[in-house]
């Protein structure tokens, strides 16, 4: 019923690294919630449904601890009901969560044929036997990356994310996604191992797509909570090209690099749980004082919640992967498996791992750009809201959560060699060879890559000489007794102010219009003129909304196909009895037409012929005249 293996461990383990800081904001967090023993109830479940995940031993236990992390996490959605918004947001992830759950047990029905009692080891022997295993390995695709918000399924974090509270975004998003990465890892695994290589070129492709759309739509956003749900995306994105350069490496036989790309996938998982969580803790913090997710609003915060803004940088850091960081050691692990590769002589595999690469790097630079913005509109400059000016610190286990996530991430940056010797022995219990040694091959002080000609990057020295230099400029700083001078901002001729600082949409702008084919911005442009002469005005205000593209696009379209397809359901339902009879008659001539074409000599002329015929036939006897 329950295993504990090497794998399950580390989960839980990623699970309580996530849950015990998020108990303290939350506690600190429940005062502001009306509906506090719905939250409660709900937020145990939730919390106990997703450790039950990653210790199932068979596919009952595991579809019954799934299905309950879903119901639980809605429920947490619907806690705070202010506004239609949140009502749609738990809707739109109700029917998301549940359309991949459609897929996970049509998986499991066939690898147990039926019996869900059945574990791991059997399921693989029955997997092996099935005529169509890449049927199994898109169900398990569409179920757990619809779950852990992959494109083309993401759509419903941008609106999921912002609803709930934010002790449950954070936990949402840095543990919850991570979850229906373990499942990834387990059933592939476990089931079916081993792979072609198309499957692992599918979730590469997955990954990057993933990565660069993600981090698109958080630098158009300015809810905050939305911004840091697209950087999930983006995230889940990297994680899945580590997963899918695995996979490759493992299909070309190539162990050691595929174990390295795997231990860099796991590393990312726990470090985006880790900056994310803290990230979302921030957020609700900022939320929680200025009661708005706009980040236009918000400014000078810095001053009045400085151990929130400290937090809130330190997890900006290593989300964008700047040296010494966490984030930093498992990107570059990531490039450094990918650019392993350059041996491989493969066609399909010169084209997607290059678009792999250019993917993450521009990811990279967007997120640094993005995060720039994030804190510096939110946290530097003037305050820009009467809320912003008044706000202050949150009480005192809201910061103490905030501070023990933020030793988390920490712990990830300073330890790095511990969690990599785990997740090595993990992958090690999954039939993978250890590259422990490899990695480490003259001690923890230097991180090499196993590749060929790979790099070698030492994070304690980098941390070490970064730290030094930091302190020997503040140590010059006080010794020299540099003298502060303070003058006025030069605001070129104009007087300085809160609406003459460098806004979002400002920041963003350059990006927006170089992406505007993938954004179709929709802009508004107002303004408060001065007794009619357009080139004067008091006050001028302008405003951008980006529709999601896939949302638009896909997701859109689909609905008016299926509004289409029902309401000619509708109108068959009421057919009168003469126009069933000539539907048949007209299926008929369909059959006896079709079997001419694909087994005797194709005609055009007599092609031509028999579809003005049924043309005719369905609008004289189907269709009928127009009332």
């Amino acid at each position: 019923m329950f295993q504990f293996d090497t794998l399950s461990m580390i989960f839980i383990a990623l699970i309580l690294l996530g849950v015990i800081p998020n108990l303290f904001y939350s506690s600190g967090y429940l005062p502001h919630i009306d509906r506090k023993v719905h939250y409660l109830l709900h937020y145990f479940a939730f919390i106990g449904s997703m450790l039950g995940v990653v210790v199932s031993a068979n596919a009952l236990m595991f579809l019954f601890f799934w299905e309950l992390m879903s119901l639980t996490s809605w429920q947490l959605i619907l806690t705070e009901v202010k506004d239609k918004n949140t009502i749609s947001a738990a809707r739109f992830y109700f029917l998301m969560t549940h359309f991949g759950f459609i897929f996970l047990l049509l998986f499991f029905l066939i690898v147990t044929n039926g019996n869900l009692d059945v574990g791991f080891a059997e399921m693989k022997n029955i997997a092996s036997g099935f005529m169509y295993p890449t049927v199994l390995f898109f169900f398990l695709v569409l179920g757990f990356l619809s779950k852990a918000g992959a494109v083309p399924l993401h759509v419903w974090l941008p609106y999921a994310h912002p609803a709930a509270p934010s002790p449950v975004s954070a936990l949402m998003s840095g543990v919850m996604l991570k979850v229906a990465i373990y499942g990834m890892f387990r059933f592939l695994f476990d089931v079916l191992y081993p792979w072609p290589l198309e499957w692992g070129i599918v979730i590469l492709v997955i990954g990057s797509l993933s990565s660069i759309i993600g981090v698109l739509y958080a630098l158009s956003e300015h809810d905050i909570k939305a911004l840091l749900a697209n950087h999930s995306i983006e995230n889940i994105g990297i994680i899945l090209i580590g997963f899918g350069m695995g996979m490759i490496f493992d299909s070309l036989n190539l162990k050691v690099l595929s174990t390295f790309s795997f231990i860099a996938a796991l590393f990312h998982t726990f470090n985006h749980m880790s900056f994310k969580s803290l990230l979302f803790m921030g957020a609700g913090s900022v939320l929680h004082q200025t009661h708005t997710k706009n980040i236009e609003k918000y400014g000078g915060l810095i001053k009045t919640m400085p151990i929130t803004a400290l937090t809130f940088l330190l997890a900006s850091i290593s989300i964008s992967a700047l040296p010494p960081s966490n984030g930093f050691l498992s990107e570059w692990m990531i490039f450094q498996s990918m650019l392993g590769s350059s041996h491989i002589d493969n066609m399909p595999l010169k084209l997607a791992i290059p678009f792999a690469v250019f993917a993450l790097a521009v990811t990279g630079g967007l997120a640094i750009a993005c995060f720039v913005k994030a804190y510096g509109i939110t946290f530097l400059g003037l305050h820009r809201s009467t809320n912003a000016k008044h706000a202050h610190e949150v009480n005192f286990l809201m910061t103490a959560g905030m501070i023990l996530m933020s030793l988390v991430v920490i712990s990830l940056m300073l330890f790095t060699p511990f969690y990599i010797g785990w997740f090595d022995e993990a992958l090690a219990g999954l039939g993978k060879v250890s590259v422990y040694a490899k990695i480490f091959p003259s001690g923890i002080w230097n991180m090499h890559s196993v590749s060929v000609h790979g790099g070698i990057v030492s994070p304690l020295v980098l941390l070490a000489s970064l730290t030094g230099v930091t302190a020997l400029l503040m140590f010059g700083y006080k010794a020299m007794k540099v003298k502060e001078r303070v003058h006025n901002t030069w605001g070129c001729g104009y007087k300085t102010g809160a609406k003459t600082q460098y806004s979002a949409t400002g920041f963003a702008g350059p990006i927006r219009r170089f992406f505007n084919w993938l954004y179709k911005p929709d802009e508004h442009f107002t303004k408060q003129t001065i007794a009619g002469h357009q080139s004067k005005f008091s006050d001028s205000y302008y405003e951008v909304h980006v529709k999601p593209l896939f949302e638009t696009s896909l997701y859109t379209s689909v609905a008016k196909a299926a509004n289409f397809i029902s309401y000619w359901v509708y109108r068959l339902a009421h057919f009168e009895q003469i126009r069933y009879t000539a539907m048949i008659f007209n299926l008929m001539l369909l059959v006896l037409f079709s079997y001419r074409i694909f087994s005797h000599e194709f005609s055009w002329a007599t092609f031509a012929l028999e579809s003005v015929i049924m043309m005719i036939s369905i609008k004289v006897f189907i269709i009928g005249d127009k009332k």
